[in-house]
């Protein structure tokens, strides 16, 4: 079956375009203040790094590189690559796991509201016939939930201290199985030769720009707070910070 690629050059309107750049720029901001906690220095690389590969993935998204839909291996490799690599990186070295064991689960946990911004992107995106519906809360995705009580659960977990180490470690699998449930989701939805899903109303946005930056930079963030988090709670952390 061939998806329907009808909606894949038309143009989303300006106003989400920069509601979503906003979403993204708002979580290099919340990953910049979460390295801050640990090394100015250390934040500082992690901002410029973040902005240059948000740049060099608007710089192939704008040249339509990600729309070449028969290119083999598949170019969404190339959002999807490197950051998965980088976090598997940090989980598994010891220069790295001495790093993450210093990032402030706190800020970790908040980092999560942007998932709210996020999941309002893709339902006015569903509007536009740029997602499946899917994707969006009305059609089952309800990962804007763990944006929602992110904020919650941070506040009585690290101010208020009545949330333990085990029902953070609960909340994180959940919300982690979530952002998994939708990302596989919106990959078998894609219009590459994988897909599986929605051929009807395919996922063309996260090919383009400003929306390549979910796949490439907002969903990895995603995944590496919860790993962090997950890795050390499960190794019994007892403070939370």
């Amino acid at each position: 079956m061939q998806p329907n690629l009808s909606h894949l050059y038309e143009a989303t309107p300006l106003w989400l375009d920069i509601f979503f750049a906003a979403t993204a720029f708002l979580t290099v901001t919340m990953l910049y203040l979460v390295v801050r906690q640990v090394s100015i220095s250390g934040a500082t690389r992690v901002l410029i790094s973040s902005l240059i590969w948000l740049a060099v993935l608007a710089a192939l998204a704008h040249s339509h590189f990600f729309e070449q839909l028969n290119a083999r291996p598949p170019h969404l490799i190339l959002v999807l690559g490197p950051p998965l690599l980088l976090i598997s990186g940090l989980m598994i070295t010891d220069k790295g796991r001495l790093w993450i064991n210093q990032l402030p689960l706190s800020n970790l946990t908040f980092l999560h509201t942007v998932r709210v911004p996020v999941e309002l992107s893709l339902y006015a995106l569903y509007v536009y016939q740029q997602v499946p519906k899917l994707m969006t809360f009305e059609g089952g995705n309800y990962d804007i939930l763990a944006g929602l009580t992110a904020p919650i659960i941070a506040y009585y977990a690290f101010s208020r201290k009545q949330v333990s180490p085990r029902w953070l470690l609960f909340w994180n699998l959940l919300a982690l199985g979530s952002v998994l449930n939708i990302v596989g989701h919106a990959l078998l939805s894609t219009p590459f030769p994988f897909e599986q899903l929605a051929f009807e109303q395919p996922n063309v946005a996260i090919i383009k720009f400003p929306y390549v930056w979910l796949p490439g930079f907002i969903v990895p963030t995603v995944l590496f707070s919860h790993a962090v988090a997950i890795q050390r709670l499960i190794k019994g952390e007892r403070s939370l910070a």
